[in-house]
């Protein structure tokens, strides 16, 4: 569910969304960080700052997904998206996956204006990202019929592991976090696809022709599965510590 084995083309094809924000990612983030006069203006105007909103720059409650501070921080949560946006991306088709992304985004960005002081300023797509999360944790809990049981254990793991990082470092937005995480599960009973009897889990597609196939779960992880597993928690770090 989360190992790919697409070549670049064919990732493009399959997954056009997730290829967007990520070259969106990678543009804003050369962009700030040139030369350029245009660099300056967009770190200024796209930063969630708190105070700034306040002021009725409302825009700012968005632009900060796309935003990161520095380039382990872009990659990272560029990285992320790669590994846990494709499944979700196939299975609820582009126009609900971006709704679904830009909601979690949103509304951990609107938790943090609330709950964090004015002089706060904030970058980052980590709440979107936690709105994924939340979107796998209903699929575990409420729609089993989704995802099969090694993913739904794999998925827990990852939940655990980044819900404790977030705590345990001072230096994570842990209103956005929770928030994008919750407002994720909120929403994805109206995006998930509806309850069919001859509907196949979307852990099992196979990725590299894109069409659903019923495959076996192996008995013991292979050598690739606990590189990937490595990988997957690597990732997780790297988005707490950005």
């Amino acid at each position: 569910m989360f190992t790919r084995t697409e070549s670049f083309r064919s990732f493009l094809r399959f997954y056009p969304i997730i290829s967007i924000i990520v070259a969106i990612h990678i543009i804003l983030w050369l962009l700030i960080n040139s030369s350029l006069p245009l660099g300056d203006t967009l770190a200024q105007q796209m930063v969630g700052f708190n105070f700034l909103i306040a002021e009725g720059e409302y825009w700012r409650l968005i632009t900060p997904i796309f935003v990161h501070g520095g380039f382990g921080h872009m990659l990272f949560n560029s990285f992320s998206l790669i590994l846990f946006g494709p499944a979700l991306e196939r299975m609820m088709g582009k126009v609900k996956f971006i709704v679904a992304y830009i909601f979690a985004g949103v509304i951990a960005n609107i938790a943090t204006y609330y709950f964090e002081p004015l002089n706060f300023a904030h970058v980052g797509s980590s709440g979107a990202i936690f709105g994924l999360f939340g979107i796998y944790l209903y699929m575990v809990v409420i729609r089993k019929d989704l995802i099969d049981q090694a993913n739904s254990q794999l998925i827990m793991t990852i939940l655990v592991i980044g819900l404790i990082m977030t705590f345990i470092n001072s230096n994570v937005n842990i209103i956005a976090h929770i928030f994008g995480f919750v407002a994720g599960a909120i929403i994805a009973p109206l995006l998930l696809p509806k309850r069919s009897l001859s509907h196949q889990p979307l852990s099992t597609f196979n990725r590299s022709v894109g069409e659903r196939k019923r495959i076996q779960i192996p008995r013991e992880f292979s050598p690739k599965h606990i590189v990937w597993l490595i990988i997957i928690i690597l990732v997780i770090i790297g988005i707490i510590y950005k």
